[in-house]
């Protein structure tokens, strides 16, 4: 019992839809990112502040194997957003060896903002879009992120629920 080839062209012209997509939201991501009163970051610190975010508390070993980044690069990292003010080090309540790290509330802020920014900049290319296709948009992409949160393995929770 073979798969017919259709199913297969239909997901290559997806992925290749998706890879478009991703292109273009990369760019209305930082069209969002364009002078925050906070300051910006660079990827590899939004990496850092939307782990955390998530995973708050967590120790740099657990952050860099979340990341996929060696832990020294990772403490560097933490370091610069330690001096910005957007990072905290604190000693852990369940071993005197380790430290935990969080936002602090300027890092919270920042991150509240660039999201506001960054849905603002979706929510008026979504409103440009006919009903019927923004309800297709919202399907697909629920659809989506329930398959890839299974497929990846970690049990890593997604960035944001919106239910």
């Amino acid at each position: 019992m073979g798969l017919s080839p259709e199913p297969d062209r239909r997901s290559r012209d997806a992925a290749r839809e998706g890879s478009e997509f991703v292109e273009l939201l990369e760019v209305l991501w930082e069209h969002g990112r364009e002078a925050p009163p906070t300051g910006p970051v660079s990827p590899s610190q939004l990496r850092v502040l939307y782990t955390l975010d998530r995973e708050e508390g967590i120790n740099l070993r657990m952050l860099a194997e979340s990341l996929g980044s060696a832990s020294p690069s990772v403490s560097r990292l933490c370091d610069r957003l330690q001096a910005t003010g957007f990072v905290e080090r604190a000693p852990s309540p369940v071993s005197r060896r380790e430290l935990e790290l969080r936002l602090t509330s300027h890092g919270k802020a920042y991150l509240v903002d660039l999201r506001t920014r960054r849905e603002e900049v979706l929510m008026s290319t979504i409103d440009a879009m006919p009903a019927k296709a923004r309800r297709s948009f919202l399907e697909g992409l629920r659809a989506f992120r329930e398959a890839a949160s299974g497929q990846d393995g970690s049990g890593a929770r997604p960035l944001r629920s919106t239910g």
